[in-house]
């Protein structure tokens, strides 16, 4: 078959999976969500009403740093939880709240307020798979005076978004790791400027894509290792943004709804794009005509994946355009800075090579597009991640033990390292060893990544440039074809 028969063939398979996809019942990740806390301050009470994933803080689940719950020591028991009847579900919540209390604090006027829970609500058992937020009532006596309330989130129970509500003028607050709110005034006052609430939602959009948005890293990663040259990069990364500037902006007004429903065909097919991009590279030479409107559609999905994050948060009326503007702002400062890395790392060191595709670039594409075809599955619900696709899970998750990964792989890729050093007048098998050293400490690199672990992160990738390295002595270099 030729080149031009496997591209054709891999269009009409790729609309197949898309289409397939749309007509697919699909499982969401057990996604950290924050909690939206509306707080209500009157002259003798102040009352929070909390929109609130119950289970978490009943399991003792440690939300910090953490984007799936599947990451956490007790998530068997959040599990469990999440099929107990609203009543069971109640009574569990009411049984820990001494305890949740003790965390979740209410300060005026340098005393802490003691905390009572008004109301409970929460919904019938659905889809075990998705989050049931439930809604929780707490008050509390003020003291007599004008001192207003600060308000304490314990990085355990997650983020939290702050809302003062019934008040002109009122404080808003994300607290990404918990913390202190700001002194909440009883009258208002204490609104965000709209460049503070720009400079915050700059934050927030960053933050999505580093470290949390591993599967648009992956995307941008796919654009990148295409080619090197400005002009392709350039017209991949504009059809790119625009797309997702669009989508971004119709999801966060309401104009294209969001639904659970939805949501998850979306993820799914996001999944599929890296999947694609991820071939093409592999197969394509260069830029073909059809890239860049194949990722301006894929920039598309993209911008209603980011549009959910922002729906997770509450906007709210208040600054709502500097925060839109500020968290697209954020989101391109993230794509630009991984972008940036992987030239410094890979194209500036090594992008002049002959054999830069063979030994970097089309491995790394290979293991993109692996990790997105394990997402497709387990976003369609073809396959359990906890069975055979569990090492998948654990590396896109951050289950691996992050310095024995590198271990591991570092001591594969000096193996590799060696014989090819042994057979170095053999052009081919350097290309083939370089290619498996790369797709290893690629997978590496993933594996700390997504565990946290920058450190050994980066590590990994300083391993990874002198291996390709030492591979190359002793062998005539040269510009890329």
């Amino acid at each position: 078959m030729g080149i031009l028969q496997a591209r054709f063939w891999m269009r009409v398979a790729f609309a197949t999976l898309l289409s397939s996809l749309m007509m697919i019942t699909v499982l969401r990740a057990h996604e950290v969500q924050p909690t939206i806390a509306d707080i209500s301050i009157g002259a003798e009470q102040v009352e929070l009403s909390l929109g609130w994933v119950l289970e978490a803080p009943v399991a003792g689940l440690n939300l910090e740093g953490i984007e799936d719950t599947n990451l956490t020591e007790n998530a068997e028991e959040y599990d469990r939880l999440r099929a107990l009847e609203p009543a069971d579900l109640e009574a569990a919540f009411r049984a820990t709240w001494p305890e949740i209390a003790s965390q979740l604090t209410l300060e005026s006027d340098g005393r802490l307020l003691e905390l009572s829970i008004e109301e409970v609500n929460i919904p019938e058992v659905g889809d075990i798979e998705l989050a049931r937020p439930s809604q929780v009532v707490i008050r509390a006596d003020l003291p007599p005076g004008e001192a207003g309330v600060i308000m304490s989130w314990p990085a355990a129970f997650g983020p939290i978004v702050i809302r003062q509500i019934g008040v002109e003028n009122a404080y808003t607050a994300y607290l990404i790791n918990g913390g202190e709110s700001d002194l909440i005034a009883r009258g208002g006052g204490d609104a965000e400027t709209a460049g503070e609430a720009f400079v915050d939602y700059v934050g927030v959009g960053f933050d999505h894509i580093i470290p949390l948005g591993l599967d648009h890293i992956l995307f941008v990663l796919g654009l990148f290792f295409l080619a090197l040259r400005i002009g392709p990069l350039l017209w991949q990364i504009t059809a790119f943004t625009l797309a997702h500037t669009v989508t971004l902006a119709l999801g966060a007004m309401g104009i294209i709804q969001l639904t659970d429903g939805n949501l998850v065909v979306i993820e799914s097919l996001i999944a599929a794009s890296i999947v694609y991009v991820g071939i093409e590279n592999i197969i394509a030479r260069g830029l073909l005509p059809w890239r860049p409107g194949v990722v301006f559609m894929f920039g598309l999905l993209h911008g209603l994946g980011f549009a959910s994050v922002l729906s997770d948060f509450g906007l709210g009326a208040s600054n709502f355009v500097p925060k839109l503007i500020g968290f697209n702002v954020g989101v391109e400062i993230g794509q630009l800075a991984v972008i940036a890395a992987a030239f410094v790392a890979f194209g500036l060191l090594f992008g002049s090579q002959s054999w830069y595709r063979a030994r970097i670039a089309n491995p790394v594409s290979a293991g993109i597009a692996i990790i997105a075809a394990f997402w497709v599955l387990e976003r369609t619900g073809t396959m359990d991640a906890s069975g055979i696709l569990s090492p998948f899970a654990l590396l896109t998750e951050g289950g691996l033990p992050a310095v024995w990964t590198v271990v591991v792989t570092a001591g594969i890729a000096g193996i590799l390292t060696i014989a090819v050093l042994a057979v170095s007048a053999l052009d081919k098998l350097r290309d083939t060893i370089g290619g498996l050293s790369s797709f290893a400490l690629f997978m590496a690199v993933v594996g700390t990544f997504t565990s946290g672990a920058f450190a050994m992160t980066a590590i990994s990738v300083v391993i990874w440039i002198l291996v390709i390295r030492l591979q190359s002595l002793g062998e005539m270099e040269g510009d890329t074809a």
